[in-house]
């Protein structure tokens, strides 16, 4: 089949996958043109009761939780038509920002429903492409032709509407989410027709292969991350230090900062200047993880010309020196390697004290064989009978998930039982403890109903959130 492109977006009740859900999910195919193809995607999603949406959220959206249970469908519904009408062959998935946030929601969808959660983004020829990091590179490399927002500030920013108000694209009903894929559509067309060689280039490097050739070569590269400073366009020259010793990825280290001062410094100096934040006392280790299948944002550095280095605050000089000083360091990147293992222990003693739902544990490990093979038999099932499946799973989280997908999907197959088995989880998720999740709901709605700056139409809003977290307190 031939190639094309499947732009979309999600709204959601939060911002943590572990926790919250998709409420609104737009999408529209076109060809490698941008000409759309078909008409576009627009479903609502059920918040099921044991979810409380974020009530900050739900403001920006506009979206209540009684507008999804209106107008809206299950996740299992939705998957189905997902993978009978989106996720087809040779599908390349785009969207603004999609890598960081809409894609790990839409991982975590699968996961609750018993979908592998990763190959509907490789399998059959499909890939994904993330916009936002394309924009931000043609906004330091060659930004001509089109116009580059600031923000109240005077701050660079590429804020989706903000790059479609000033460069005239319609985007009417910015957080919904069909606006928002017709309005990254109307961007990327924009970037193709100003800059055809920068979007073509970046389109053929979203491949982690051909990342990986550029990176792992041994010289400078361009790299655009949000993890840059905005004053720098998101943008450095950055230089492998070594290969990422658990993920198909590289340590990059930053070539706009001398490493000299950095190779003295011991592992466990290096693992607190890793996690300093940029208002922190201290440098900052200018390492990060570049991960092949994140679609990154990479050039050669041959593109960067003299008002490129001039946007930057780079020459290649500089580049040069620092290049020289991090090869004549050469104990230096092992050292880097022993700081990420601590930083590693102290995340996994993290996630060891946490009290984790099974909904949040995606990436505890992957599933095998035959627990994929019974995943598949879930849809095939009867919701009836679906309990007799939880014996055949090898994987803790697949049992755990069992009845839980039977009760937020088909509460109407519930038996006595497993009604009040669902209530018992219900009580115990959304009422234990002192600071439970229920109470810190309300606590918020009654200090956004209080703010000044909440509008008439907000509160409202907040009176619909209030009368919907009554309704979902389990029964006693």
């Amino acid at each position: 089949m031939a190639q094309t492109f499947y732009f979309y977006d999600v709204e959601t009740s939060g911002l943590n996958p572990r926790e919250a859900r998709i409420m609104q999910f737009a999408g529209q195919r076109t060809d490698m043109n941008l000409t759309p193809i078909g008409k576009p995607h627009n479903f609502f999603i059920r918040l099921t009761n044991d979810v409380v949406p974020d009530p900050s959220s739900v403001l920006i959206t506009g979206i209540t939780p009684q507008k999804t249970l209106a107008d809206g469908i299950t996740e299992a519904a939705f998957l189905k038509i997902f993978y009978k009408d989106i996720a087809t062959p040779d599908t390349v998935f785009s969207g603004y920002n999609i890598v960081r946030f809409d894609d790990e929601f839409m991982r975590y969808l699968h996961y609750r429903n018993f979908y592998d959660p990763y190959q509907w983004q490789y399998k059959d020829g499909r890939s994904r492409w993330d916009l936002l990091d394309v924009a931000r590179m043609t906004r330091a490399l060659r930004p001509e032709g089109i116009g580059w927002p600031f923000d109240a500030k005077g701050k660079a920013t590429n804020r989706l509407e903000l790059i479609t108000s000033v460069n005239k694209i319609e985007h009417h009903g910015a957080h919904d989410a069909l606006s928002d894929v017709k309005a990254v559509i109307e961007v990327a067309k924009l970037i193709k027709q100003k800059q055809p060689k920068l979007f073509g280039f970046l389109l053929s490097k979203r491949d982690k292969q051909k990342v990986a050739e550029l990176v792992e070569s041994g010289q400078p590269f361009v790299y655009t991350s949000g993890k840059y400073q905005s004053e720098y366009e998101k943008t450095t020259i950055a230089v492998m230090l070594a290969k990422h010793p658990k993920r198909s990825g590289a340590l990059v280290y930053d070539l706009r900062h001398d490493p000299t001062e950095f190779a003295k410094l011991t592992p466990k100096e290096l693992t607190e200047a890793w996690r300093r934040r940029k208002d922190d006392l201290g440098p900052q280790l200018p390492v990060k993880d570049l991960l092949y299948n994140r679609c990154p944002a990479v050039a050669p550095l041959n593109v960067l010309d003299e008002a490129s280095q001039q946007r930057l605050r780079l020459t290649t000089a500089l580049i040069k020196d620092h290049h020289k000083k991090l090869i004549g360091q050469k104990t230096f990147a092992k050292q880097v390697l022993k700081a990420l293992g601590l930083l590693d222990e102290q995340q996994q003693l993290r996630f060891q004290q946490e009290q984790r739902s099974v909904d949040a544990q995606l990436y505890d490990g992957f599933f095998g064989g035959s627990d994929k093979q019974n995943m598949q038999s879930v849809h095939l099932t009867n919701p009836d009978t679906l309990a007799a499946l939880a014996s055949k799973f090898q994987d803790k989280r697949l049992k755990a998930l069992l009845p839980l997908y039977k009760a937020r999907n088909f509460p109407k197959a519930l038996s006595a039982d497993e009604y009040r088995a669902w209530e018992h989880y219900r009580s115990q998720y959304l009422l234990s403890g002192e600071e439970n999740r229920l109470s810190g709901y309300f606590n918020k709605i009654n200090e956004l109903q209080q703010m000044p700056t909440t509008t008439d139409e907000q509160q409202y809003i907040l009176e619909d959130l209030q009368l919907y977290g009554e309704s979902i307190i389990p029964e006693s």
